[in-house]
């Protein structure tokens, strides 16, 4: 050994030595030695606790129902494995060409060290760091990883990465005292599970999985060597990228293996004759847009992402789903969901500017059973210009709501027509009452009530109904056949707050996040649509009727475990009583009468006894059916897109007064004809029904309500004696009755209210009340003309003296 030389080593390591008197090692040579004393490492106890004992980022695994993966989702794609997992041959290769005397020194390897220095004085720099040293690394670098503050962040890893004396100090003095609290199996375990073996694969689990399809435990002695190899230059030895440098490096590692007498020259060979089979490499790709349902996984995103038990901030729980190794349990059942999205894919195809949704809830628990759309790909950037050719995806889940990653929202239809028929029987009004509807009706300057009290209607609102809903009808007529007039009379006697109340109790959302109750207590044609919803929400509202009155918040998740099996709190559905069940009973057995022969029966699943409504957006703008059972809520829907960035609302501008009505797409290669109880409930509802009901073992039947909640309550009627027509309607208007006049014949002269159909002095509450109006006296009917009898003799003329009528006298007065 030259002088140079020499100098330079001595130097080094009085430099070295020197570095570790100050850092505090006062016994430098404890960790040397391995079999060094125990009152060596007193005056390391400050070791920091999560190097004692790192949680080592793990991906977490979103779960249908059916315990298949979902999603996973991760920072650092690793499976954490106990060494018992991972195969003897694996282990050997590590060890062999990262420090292949592991398991004879101590935290410091002075032999390696000493060689180290001899080779980078000769130009040829080779590092010395023992493997509980690379641990130790690895260990800080991930903890700062941890850290939220991007600026503490990047300080702590440039600290624990560092090319200076320092950082190799405080390594050594972490090694130390790793190498008297762990065993050598404990710290290999560790450092197999932390290091990275690149192209995305952080773990020895996760990147045989990645690279060979297979587990750590069933590594071959070629695939353990090319891991190995891949731990100090994991980018530029990737096998997948650079196959013939990846070869390379592992017929090193074979190479040092043989050398060091592990194996023989017959597994040499053998080994490196083996190819890498590139077509064995799996993906696994983080996060929602590679999940098979990507919306419904984007939902329990969100919902994980509002989750206090993951942290007190987003930016915390997001950090704690993508390295703490969650197994969390979704409720989605995948049968329905396939079913679902396989029934809108094939009615409906992603390219054409229309929208379609199937939500279904379960009753009860606020169970999501399926969630699905017409544009199932999650594949469009919210910032993109357009510039990319339309492949009919989106970013959008247009079964939610905007805080959950939903569009503008839809408008209903007559579906809101049941919270009107709610509001109505829970104020007592009954179901029996019949209103008189006249074909099309302008309510302009009519009284209405809203939170505060009566207003009058300023703007026009005419409502047009069916040319058959002319007369009387009752609120089960009503439901059944879709009667606009009738609503709208309803809402009228009823007051628009207690149906918008009522909506909002039973879980009907604005799309946009609006208060529902503040944006429509003063809009009547509430009961016709008219506000923007989510089909969950409208689903949610649905499933509490079907529930008997219990509202659901809608969950997706059913638990969630940590990665020591811990169980974390996940959100609770909150179900709680909203309404009776004597009300929800009377709403269900009214709304059956859509299903029975009224505008929802194409969509009735056969056999089973549906309740529902439909509902058509003004100018066929969207189309609905909702459906349910005490078992299953569902809504299904077509609407229109108006998204601009594609051109929609160029091609919908000539059908600007239809819309759905008639319209061609060209990509479905069908006419739609805007028919909600036909195609939004026959074609989409109805099959997806069915099949998510088959899977239901157990199934329930719709309770008979009391007959006193469907007569209303009966009320004290205001007498109208000694008054007349005009004075009578208005003391039965403040007391919340509808008079109606009906005209007849009698004595009276025109126009005097002769009685009313309160009798009795009692009628169903804000009931309509006939006011009998005379016409005058019945008028004397024309008699028909005497035949002229024939001529006798001795006779004069027809009509002999005293033989005919009375000249004036009325015929038939009595």
């Amino acid at each position: 050994m030259g002088k140079r030389l020499y100098s330079l080593i001595m130097f080094l390591f009085v430099a070295f030595l020197g570095g570790l008197l100050s850092a505090g090692l006062i016994v430098p040579i404890a960790g040397i030695a391995s079999t060094a004393g125990t009152s060596a490492a007193s005056s390391l106890d400050q070791l920091p606790a999560n190097l004692e004992t790192p949680a080592q980022p793990e991906r977490s695994r979103l779960m249908t129902a059916d315990n298949k993966v979902l999603a996973t989702f991760y920072d650092e794609n690793r499976i954490y494995v106990p060494l018992d997992k991972i195969s003897p041959l694996m282990r050997q290769a590590q060890v062999a060409i990262e420090d292949h005397r592991f398991y004879e020194h101590g935290a410091l390897d002075l032999q390696g060290t000493l060689r180290a220095l001899v080779s980078t004085s000769q130009g040829n720099t080779q590092g010395a760091s023992t493997l509980t040293q690379q641990y130790v690394r690895l260990v800080l670098v991930e903890n700062a990883e941890d850290i939220s503050d991007e600026a503490q962040k990047k300080a702590a890893k440039d600290a624990a990465t560092e090319n200076t004396l320092g950082r190799k100090i405080r390594e050594l003095r972490y090694a130390i005292a790793i190498e008297q609290k762990f065993s050598k199996d404990e710290i290999l375990e560790r450092y197999l599970n932390m290091s990275y073996y690149g192209d995305g694969a952080y773990g020895v689990e996760a990147a045989a999985k990645h690279y060979f399809n297979t587990s750590a435990a069933k590594l071959t002695l070629a695939q353990s060597a090319m891991l190995a190899g891949l731990v100090r230059n994991p980018v530029s030895t990737n096998p997948v990228k650079f196959p013939k440098p990846g070869i390379s490096r592992r017929n090193d590692v074979l190479t040092r293996m043989y050398t060091l007498g592990e194996i023989t020259a017959t597994q040499l060979a053998e080994a490196k004759a083996e190819p890498f089979d590139a077509t064995k490499v799996k993906k696994s790709l983080s996060g929602c847009a590679n999940s098979k349902y990507p919306f419904v996984c984007d939902y329990a995103y969100r919902t994980l992402l509002k989750m206090p038990s993951l942290g007190a901030t987003p930016e915390e729980r997001d950090s704690y789903i993508k390295r703490g190794g969650l197994t969390i349990q979704t409720l989605i059942d995948p049968a329905a969901q396939d079913k679902a999205q396989s029934v809108i894919s094939n009615y409906i195809d992603a390219r054409d500017p229309v929208i379609s949704v199937i939500t279904m809830l379960q009753p009860g628990t606020g169970l999501i059973k399926a969630m699905a759309q017409s544009r199932p790909v999650m594949g469009i950037n919210k910032n993109d210009k357009g510039k990319n050719q339309w492949k009919g995806e989106t970013y959008y889940n247009y079964a939610a709501t905007a805080e959950m990653g939903g569009a503008e929202g839809f408008q209903a239809g007559s579906t809101f027509k049941i919270f009107t028929a709610a509001a109505a029987l829970d104020e007592g009004l009954g179901s029996y009452d019949k209103i008189k509807l006249d074909y099309e009706h302008n309510y302009q300057g009519e009284t209405f009530r809203n939170c505060d009290g009566p207003f009058t209607q300023i703007d026009k609102w005419a409502v047009t109904g069916g040319r058959g809903q002319v007369g009387r009808f009752d609120m089960w007529a009503g439901a059944k056949h879709s009667m606009n007039n009738y609503f709208a009379r309803l809402i009228q006697r009823v007051g628009i707050c207690p149906v918008v109340k009522m909506a909002a109790k039973l879980g009907l959302k604005s799309a946009d996040g609006a208060d529902l109750v503040k944006t429509y207590s003063s809009i009547p044609s509430f009961t016709l649509g008219v506000a923007g919803i989510s089909p969950l929400s409208l689903t949610e509202a649905y499933a509490t009727f079907a529930a008997r009155g219990i509202h659901c918040d809608p969950i997706i998740l059913k638990s969630i475990t940590n990665r020591d099996g811990a169980d974390v709190p996940v959100p609770s559905a909150n179900c709680k009583r909203v309404i009776s069940e004597d009300l929800a009973d009377a709403v269900n057995a009214i709304f059956q009468g859509p299903y029975n022969g009224g505008t929802a029966t194409p969509a009735r699943v056969w056999s089973v006894k549906m309740a529902g409504k439909t509902g058509t957006v003004p100018r066929n703008k969207a189309i609905w059916t909702m459906g349910y059972t005490p078992d299953l809520a569902a809504a299904a829907m077509i609407s229109y897109d108006s998204q601009p960035k594609w051109g929609f609302p160029k091609f919908w501008e000539s059908r600007s007064n239809r819309f759905l009505r008639g319209v061609y797409l060209k990509y479905s290669k069908r006419t739609l004809y805007g028919a909600s109880g036909q195609e939004a409930g026959g074609r989409l509802l109805k099959p997806a029904f069915a099949a998510a009901l088959a899977d239901i073992p157990d199934k329930h039947q719709f309770v008979a309500p009391p007959r006193d909640i469907l007569i209303g309550e009966k009320v004290s009627v205001p007498s109208c004696s000694g008054l007349g027509l005009s004075a009578c309607k208005s003391r039965l208007i403040n007391a919340g009755f509808t008079p109606v006049e009906e005209k007849q014949f009698s004595e009276y002269p025109v126009g005097t209210l002769i009685g009313t159909s309160a009798s009795g002095g009692q009628a169903t509450k804000a009931s309509t009340i006939t006011l009998y109006v005379s016409k005058g006296p019945e008028p004397t009917p024309t008699p028909p003309p005497t035949p002229t009898p024939p001529a006798s003799p001795g006779t004069g003329g027809a009509g002999l003296p005293g033989g005919g009528t009375s000249p004036g006298r009325p015929r038939g007065g009595g």
